[in-house]
């Protein structure tokens, strides 16, 4: 998944009016914010494989820190925990919490059986919807517009900037998906990652430039 991580944050706005969009969009992609770093310093493992799937060319053969559902569920608590420490709002830290959690379950119905329980537990499960371009598209295409939809009902423009930034960034991210699906592998794990943080502090940090200039209804 990638834009259907980014619905999930877009829509948990309507659920926790006061909560920033960043922070539900850091807490929608969480799970891969912790994978790069620990791919880059050997902790979890990738490999580069074409054709592994009909959407992704990555083989997850060992993420169970960032992609178990232990590690999932104990991201998720620390995270809306974390929350509830710095900002005293108890709906947004459950929301946020779920929305980590999010991750998990997406990453569930798309990947192929890659995704441990907890690490050191055998077994690995996944429904493989990668397996199927046509399918992937529609199931994350649709949750991309639901979740975008959600979120301008629950939010309003306060300026310009913050009319046109949202749909800037909405637009880019619906075209940096479909270009996804015909694209080529990486040229290396490494290239990979850097780029996955790359793009990660780009769209949190225009996620805080555009709700700025929006407001919740």
């Amino acid at each position: 998944m990638f834009t259907g991580h980014f619905a999930v944050g877009f829509a948990a706005k309507k659920a926790a009016p006061k909560t920033a969009l960043p922070a539900l969009l850091a807490a929608a992609l969480f799970l891969d914010i912790l994978w790069p770093p620990l791919v880059l310093i050997g902790i979890e493992h990738v490999r580069i494989a074409p054709g592994f799937t009909a959407v992704s060319p990555l083989d997850l053969y060992d993420y169970p820190y960032s992609h178990s559902l232990v590690g999932a569920l104990v991201w998720s608590a620390a995270f809306g925990l974390v929350y509830f420490i710095m900002r005293r709002y108890s709906r947004g830290a459950w929301v946020l919490g779920l929305t980590v959690f999010s991750h998990w379950v997406l990453d569930f119905i798309s990947h192929s059986p890659d995704m441990p329980l907890a690490p050191g537990i055998e077994g690995k499960y996944g429904l493989g919807l990668w397996n199927s371009v046509a399918g992937t598209a529609a199931v994350e295409m649709s949750l991309f517009l639901v979740g975008v939809a959600l979120y301008f009902s629950a939010t309003t423009a306060l300026d310009r900037k913050g009319k046109f930034g949202l749909w800037a960034m909405a637009g880019l991210l619906f075209v940096l998906q479909l270009v996804s699906y015909s694209g080529s592998p990486p040229p290396s794990v490494s290239a990979m990652a850097w780029v996955g943080i790359l793009m990660t502090v780009i769209f949190v940090i225009w996620a805080w430039w555009v709700d700025k200039h929006r407001e919740s209804r």
